[in-house]
């Protein structure tokens, strides 16, 4: 079971501008940039891993957030932005990715704005945990 520490920190920033691809993280971290980066083929994407935020062991790799930027996005709702995303990621949503953030952005957008918001906080439990009513 995972249970949430309070703590600001935040997790890693694994970060790929345009092709460069920066930090390297774990075995999830590169599949989820990988998968992403061939899906989306984003001008901007960031990889972060929250998991040490949320209890897990070291080496969890179960929490992350995404910042993807790209031109696959432009005229389309933020609902369907995501979808894509998700789909792009749907092994790793089925087994071993507890939680993800997404941001996705246009081109346009992330110029006009290029800042990511700050991760949530987290809000404690995990999907084994039963929940109060």
């Amino acid at each position: 079971a995972f249970s949430c520490s309070l703590s600001p920190m935040r997790g890693p920033l694994l970060a790929a501008a345009g092709g460069a691809m920066g930090g390297a993280g774990g075995p999830l971290a590169r599949t989820i940039r990988a998968k992403l980066t061939a899906a989306l083929q984003p001008t901007h994407l960031e990889v972060r891993d929250d998991s040490p935020r949320h209890g897990g062991p070291p080496g969890a790799e179960t929490h992350f957030g995404v910042l993807v930027v790209s031109g696959r996005f432009a005229g389309l709702p933020l609902l369907q932005r995501h979808r894509l995303v998700h789909e792009a990621l749907r092994a790793e949503l089925a087994g071993p990715l507890h939680a993800l953030q997404v941001i996705a952005r246009t081109p346009q957008q992330w110029q006009s704005d290029p800042r990511a918001p700050p991760a949530p906080p987290c809000l404690g439990g995990s999907k084994r945990e039963r929940r109060r009513g």
